[in-house]
């Protein structure tokens, strides 16, 4: 999937198929045709769009290709940009290869543009929370800091307005990083590596491949932060071309980013630092003590000054679906956990709360083993609440692994519901699905706000 960077650079004239009429594909067809290209956008569903976004898609000169795909051959298009969410299986995707077509995503387009220099941020788990925590420590330290891509801002819209002594931080994703051919980060962070979207990567070995071109084009300018712990991302630190840092929440190191008697210390220079106590950082949960390592690192090895980056680590309160509170009600503690949507995601959720956990989970299946997940039902939640498409796995799964006390409901309403009725004062009350939300919502985000406002009914 190579091809000369002239090719994104000079797009006037071009004739371009954007495949998936998604958030991306819609900013990669506006971005394309402002430049002078012939861009057809085209989508094997038919896409619903909000207050006049179709007429306003059409108005910039992309012509709309619903329901089916246009044939590609040689000469019937200069370009083909692929959407995350599409993969590369695909006719359109299968044909440009066949036929050497250019074919790449909005990241590596998004790349070719960039002026300033790019922290980007992948991992099974946790992406969203380091992104906007690096984010937000690079702007509470003074510097124009643009956070996208994954985390929902398709980066192609904005890093133009970006100059080289600014910053681009940049969640992506195993989708995103398939498409990527010269795409080279001064500082790539994997976080964790756990099975999922095996039902499109098929194997482990694929989905770690996928992860791992997050730092392929690397040289020794550039700086590869990895976590120690987690043995899958550890292993890829042999192949990286740039400067390996690793972090560690379990044990001390000479050199990395490491808790030593309760505190946050970073030796990458030969001398330890405090940074701050671990106990002080603002979000919950050992997943995000890791989540916090992996910021000290990139904000170290970028210049930050230990006093802004501890100011942070401190004030930070995470984001939305992410260990969110909601409310507590009659001494019942509501968290929204949507965007748990992998069974190590949820079962990091579990171990955040001490106490009684009420769990509501289910919802579609990304080819995940809910063993484990069962295991840390049957240890620490006294009910599961089950509703979606997966249910009956995931009810199989704890049966086998033990546990009884589960209760079937048809929507996410019964189940915040049938929580509210088992819970006691004490309890947690916890979304967190360990499943994508595809089978009864378009997103995560529109599960988690549902969570919420049925939440804050239950005060009224």
């Amino acid at each position: 999937m190579r091809f000369e960077r002239q090719m994104l650079m000079d797009v006037k004239g071009k004739k371009v198929l954007v495949v998936g009429a998604g958030k991306s594909g819609l900013a990669v067809s506006r971005f394309l045709s402002g430049r002078g290209a012939t861009v057809i956008l085209a989508d094997a569903g038919r896409p619903v769009y909000p207050g006049g976004e179709l007429e306003q898609i059409q108005a910039t000169g992309v012509v709309l290709n619903f329901g089916g795909y246009p044939e590609v051959k040689q000469g019937s298009f200069d370009l083909v940009v692929m959407s995350p969410g599409v993969p590369l299986t695909v006719e359109p995707a299968v044909a440009a290869i066949a036929s050497g077509v250019a074919l790449t995503g909005e990241l590596e387009l998004a790349y070719h543009f960039a002026r300033a220099p790019v922290v980007a941020i992948t991992g099974t788990n946790g992406k969203t929370t380091t992104t906007t925590l690096v984010g937000e420590i690079f702007k509470n330290y003074g510097r124009d800091t643009l956070v996208g891509g994954n985390i929902g801002l398709p980066l192609v819209t904005e890093v133009g307005r970006y100059a080289p002594g600014d910053l681009i931080v940049a969640e992506v994703s195993s989708f995103q990083l398939e498409t990527v051919s010269t795409f080279k980060p001064k500082v790539a962070v994997i976080l964790n590596i756990t099975p999922d979207h095996l039902d499109r990567h098929v194997t482990m070995d694929s989905y770690i491949a996928a992860k791992a071109r997050i730092f392929s084009n690397q040289g020794p300018g550039d700086y590869t932060v990895l976590n120690y712990d987690d043995p899958l991302t550890k292993s890829l630190g042999k192949g990286s071309r740039g400067r390996v840092i690793y972090f560690s929440r379990r044990r001390e190191m000479q050199s990395g980013v490491f808790v030593r008697e309760g505190k946050i210390m970073a030796s990458l220079n030969g001398i330890p630092e405090t940074v701050c106590e671990a106990a002080e950082i603002g979000i919950p949960g050992a997943h995000n003590l890791e989540n916090a390592l992996a910021a000290v690192a990139v904000a170290k090895v970028m210049g930050v000054e230990t006093a802004c980056l501890a100011h942070t680590l401190k004030s930070f309160r995470g984001v939305p679906h992410r260990l969110e509170y909601v409310a507590e009600i009659n001494g019942i503690r509501y968290i929204n956990d949507s965007k748990g949507t992998n069974p190590d995601a949820a079962i990091k959720a579990i171990e955040a709360y001490t106490g009684p956990v009420a769990l509501i989970a289910g919802g579609k299946n990304k080819g995940s083993d809910f063993s484990a997940f069962a295991a840390k039902v049957k240890e620490r939640a006294k009910v599961l609440i089950l509703f979606g498409q997966c249910a009956d796995l995931i009810a199989k799964a704890a049966n086998d692994a033990g546990f009884r006390n589960i209760l079937r409901v048809d929507n996410l309403g019964e189940a915040v519901l049938t929580a509210h009725r088992v819970a006691r004062p004490g309890d947690t009350v916890l979304l967190s699905p360990a499943c994508a939300s595809w089978d009864m919502f378009n997103n995560f985000e529109e599960r988690g706000d549902l969570f919420k406002e049925i939440v804050m009914s239950l005060k009224t």
